[in-house]
């Protein structure tokens, strides 16, 4: 049975508690305390949107299930699967051209071919 510590409000795994703070942050200029704030109020701001995408992301795939089941043993229609797919919201017309700046990569990663 997996332990449980609270951290700054969360209950967090007792294994990965004593990993963040024992092996993750030593040498970072983190403070466990400022670490567990954060990571807390990061959790309880993003947590209503992370549930309502996860809430989204069923019912989409509930509905792509019932169209498959719907259609079992019929030969695939592509043209039918991919209307279906935009009427449900799974598939949206591309967006306008766009580009990413960026600034202050490390080098390790800027220079990757």
């Amino acid at each position: 049975m997996t332990d449980f510590v609270n951290k700054a409000g969360l209950n967090v795994a007792a294994e990965l508690a004593t990993f963040v703070e024992d092996a993750a942050l030593p040498g970072t200029g983190v403070s466990a305390d400022a670490f567990w704030t954060g990571f807390s109020d990061i959790v309880h701001e993003l947590g209503p949107k992370n549930r309502a995408v996860l809430a989204k992301r069923s019912d989409i795939q509930a509905q792509v299930d019932a169209w498959h089941v719907a259609r079992r043993g019929q030969d695939h229609d592509a043209v039918a699967y991919t209307d279906f797919l935009k009427e449900i919201g799974y598939l949206v017309p591309e967006g306008a051209p766009f580009s990413i700046d960026t600034a202050n990569v490390d080098p390790e990663i800027a220079m990757l071919p």
